[in-house]
């Protein structure tokens, strides 16, 4: 049973009398060093009962504190305990990318309480050192580094909101993950194993610790770009933010985007149109658009295109009112949704066998895949006054169909390394006026080679010249060289080999990891990252494999003990 504070006369540390609460009933506890320990053995409450629990200091005894009972939290009972103690308390903070100002703040209350040093650049990006201990006193400063934002994905019929609602946590058997949103262990797991480094004992044989907490990965790695790097001192580097277990990876792809806007036409809808129709398309696995790119997975605004041309092409008096199809620039679109005009007469029910009839061919096409994608047309309540004209709906359809998606080369030098994609990310209009409006179409390309990028960047602006729309690109973010003869790689392979008694893999990646713009900012950083096993990032289908997280700790212990006894 979880007992959960009510009231709290002079106790601060609510994070760390919340995990003790997790494990022990109604008694007496103490304040020692800013921390709230157990000083009785532990008592039963019944279900639904208050108990008093008096809090005594050193110096006076203080007031008394309230708690009363509820269901077990999802991560009561898993191993190692402080580290999932902490990333529980970080799914019940609000840290949507751009907005991490309430991590922010439990991060600074984190090092206060401790007595630890820390230290932010004018970006945001967060420095907690911990001094080296247990014989790693003298050691060279590791930094242990992670982001603090997470991807919010939630299904549509899930009301959440990810600015002021705490995440809904659900172990299903070895996983963990919430209830209809995304999870955040990307990269909330490895920010959780951070905090629990930095609140070891100090018998615990580390080295001197710089834990960095980066702001805004997900939408275009703000953080790392600005980073200061002058926070930093130490020069090797564990990033805790890849997701399959029993690998190390050494290298990442780099990335780049493509904002286009298609101006669109508006006029009446004709008279003779008067059943209004809503195509859905739902159900798709989405996913990560780097990781998961090779695995062919349905994207909602392609299918939603191919559906909606067969649709005009036999039905050109079909009128497409909007369309809006997916969300953020790294994930495959999940969902679409085009509202249409339809002829009177038997012309909505040609539409629906139609609809039908595509949806059918999709599923001999994904279904073996995406086992849940889901296409239909209903009936839309609102008769809308305007819609594309014909020239504007063709433009758009257009666009959309000529877009590339998907893996657009294979790496000739590292087989089975995805080279360059591009991740057809969304759609979504805006009305410039009566009669105008402007859809925005979204692209993440992605390369291990910068030039090969560029060269698909160039493509998706020529694409868009030629049907009427512009396009901004920003500036791409650079990749990691991948480093076979780095000193902490053989430290890494060798605390891998000890855990699992077989050599680890060693790899690049194609999503982007931080790494490689860190290394810019810190002349002479040898890095590695590695992570737990975490399915379906960016996604509401995210989730993490709790048997994969002891190992995870273990061997990142085993590393900090091997670089506690290098020298400086």
């Amino acid at each position: 049973m979880l007992y959960v504070v009510k009231q709290l006369a002079v106790c601060t540390d609510v994070p760390a009398l919340a995990r003790i609460l997790r494990t022990s009933a109604a008694g007496c506890f103490s304040v020692q060093r800013g921390r709230v320990v157990p000083t009785v053995t532990r008592k039963c409450l019944s279900s639904g009962q208050s108990a008093k629990l008096r809090i005594r200091t050193a110096a006076t005894a203080a007031g008394p504190i309230t708690v009363s009972t509820m269901p077990e939290s999802a991560v009561q009972g898993l191993q190692p305990q402080a580290l999932w103690d902490y990333f529980h308390d970080l799914t019940q903070i609000p840290r949507p990318s751009k907005f991490e100002d309430k991590v922010i703040s439990y991060l600074q209350k984190f090092a206060t309480q401790r007595k630890l040093d820390y230290k932010q650049d004018s970006t945001g990006n967060m420095v907690i050192r911990r001094p080296g201990s247990g014989g790693g006193e003298a050691a060279p400063t590791v930094v242990i580094q992670g982001h603090i934002d997470m991807v919010c994905e939630k299904n549509n019929d899930v009301q959440h909101d990810f600015h002021k609602d705490p995440l809904k946590l659900i172990k299903k058997g070895d996983w963990l993950k919430a209830e209809g949103t995304t999870l955040g262990a990307d990269n909330g797991i490895g920010v959780a194993a951070a905090l629990a480094l930095l609140d070891m004992p100090t018998s615990a044989k580390l080295p001197p610790l710089e834990c960095l907490f980066t702001i805004d990965e997900e939408t275009g790695l703000t953080g790392a770009f600005g980073l200061d790097g002058s926070l930093l001192t130490g020069r090797t580097l564990l990033n805790l933010d890849t997701e399959d277990w029993g690998e190390i990876f050494i290298g990442c792809a780099g990335g780049g985007d493509s904002i286009l806007e298609l101006p669109v036409q508006l006029e009446p809808v004709p008279k003779t149109h008067s059943h209004p129709q809503e195509l859905k398309i739902s159900g798709l696995m989405g996913g990560h658009s780097g990781l998961n790119i090779s695995e062919d997975r349905g994207n909602a605004v392609v299918l939603a295109a191919l559906v909606l041309q067969a649709v005009v092409k036999a039905h050109p008096d079909v009128r497409i009112i909007s369309l809006t199809a997916g969300d953020k620039r790294n994930a495959i679109a999940r969902e679409a949704s085009a509202i249409l005009e339809v002829p009177s007469g038997e012309a909505r029910l040609l539409v629906q066998q139609l609809v039908s009839q595509q949806a059918l061919s999709l599923k001999d096409e994904y279904g073996h895949l995406e086992r849940d994608m889901a296409i239909h047309v209903y009936d839309h309540p609102e008769r809308s006054p305007t819609a594309m004209t014909l020239d504007s709906q063709t433009q758009l359809l257009t666009l959309l169909s000529t877009l590339p998606h998907g893996v657009i080369k294979w790496s000739h030098a590292v087989p089975g390394l995805v080279e360059t994609s591009n991740n057809l990310a969304a759609v979504k209009p805006s009305t410039a006026g009566d009669l105008e409006a402007t859809y925005t179409i979204t692209c993440s390309t992605r390369s291990s080679l910068s030039h090969a990028m560029e060269v698909q960047r160039a493509r998706i602006a020529a694409i868009a010249g030629l049907c009427g729309a512009t396009v901004a690109q920003d500036k791409a973010y650079p990749g990691w060289a991948p480093n076979p003869s780095s000193p902490v790689l053989q430290v890494t392979k060798d605390a891998f080999q000890q855990l699992l008694g077989k050599e680890p893999k060693v790899a690049a990646i194609h999503a982007g990891l931080e790494c490689g713009i860190i290394g810019e900012k810190v002349q002479g950083m040898d890095a590695v990252s590695y992570g737990p096993t975490i399915t379906g990032a960016h996604s509401p289908d995210e989730q993490v494999n709790i048997g994969t997280v002891k190992p995870f700790w273990d061997v990142t212990l085993k590393i900090l003990e091997a670089l506690a006894d290098k020298k400086q």
